[in-house]
């Protein structure tokens, strides 16, 4: 329980208690986890606000309120990466940009895209449209643990996230990623779809990555999620899905 209560702390604003020691390498098996409570809570003030406005406005409240309970930590993230790696700049210029606290025209435009993407394909969901909601925040946030995995961290003097690269992620970390499977089972050939649609786009993610910068940061990370979760919600929207 000590390292889920560091990981809500860490990706959210929930209030998860105090906790003694903050071990960055071991919070990494729980993000599928947080990303499950994030959809639950997500999902549950869908149904009840669905009462109240219509189906529109309630999708915009969602995605804000994803936003609201992340602190827009992840939403951070691709304004960052987005002035940084998008463009022709050299990789160390690149990583100079995302260090900088402000926000450039690139990031903008494309925080306004994902989180438009997001709140019409929301808004375009019907038949398990609670179900979609809680499983997609859960296979958005185990993009992160394959960022880890697999590139090296791009600030070896230290930054957000260099506290989760002093150790090799080790294969039980992916012991959560049960979750979204067991979630995408009960939906059967949709669950399937999104399940490849995960791995396609995590796996370009990855790619592009690699080839661009070589590395991986925490805003790239972010950027990870949100890019993942306006993809996955764009394919449970697409006509003749549901």
């Amino acid at each position: 329980m000590l390292h889920l209560k560091s990981a809500i702390q860490f990706l959210t604003i929930l209030p998860a208690g105090k906790t003694s020691e903050f071990d960055a390498n071991k919070i990494i098996p729980y993000f599928p986890v947080v990303g499950l409570i994030l959809g639950i809570l997500v999902s549950v003030f869908d149904m009840k606000a669905t009462y109240l406005w219509p189906v529109q406005l309630v999708s915009l409240l969602d995605v804000m309120l994803l936003a609201i309970l992340t602190g827009a930590l992840h939403i951070d993230g691709l304004g960052d990466t987005a002035d940084g790696v998008l463009g022709h700049r050299p990789r160390e210029k690149a990583l100079l940009i995302m260090k900088d606290s402000r926000i450039g025209a690139m990031g903008l435009v494309t925080i306004i895209f994902a989180l438009a993407v997001k709140c019409g394909a929301i808004a375009s969901l019907n038949e398990s449209r609670n179900f979609f909601l809680v499983l997609v925040p859960i296979y958005s946030r185990s993009t992160m643990i394959f960022g880890i995995k697999f590139l090296p961290y791009g600030r070896p003097d230290g930054g957000t996230a260099f506290d989760f690269f002093k150790e090799t992620v080790k294969p039980y970390y992916f012991i959560t990623l049960i979750i979204p499977l067991a979630f995408s089972y009960f939906l059967g050939a949709k669950g399937v779809i999104l399940l490849y649609g995960f791995i396609i786009i995590t796996g370009i993610i990855l790619y592009y990555y690699k080839q661009r910068m070589g590395c991986i940061t925490g805003d790239m990370l972010g950027a990870m999620v949100e890019i993942t979760e306006s993809f996955l919600f764009l394919l449970v929207a697409a006509e003749g899905y549901l």
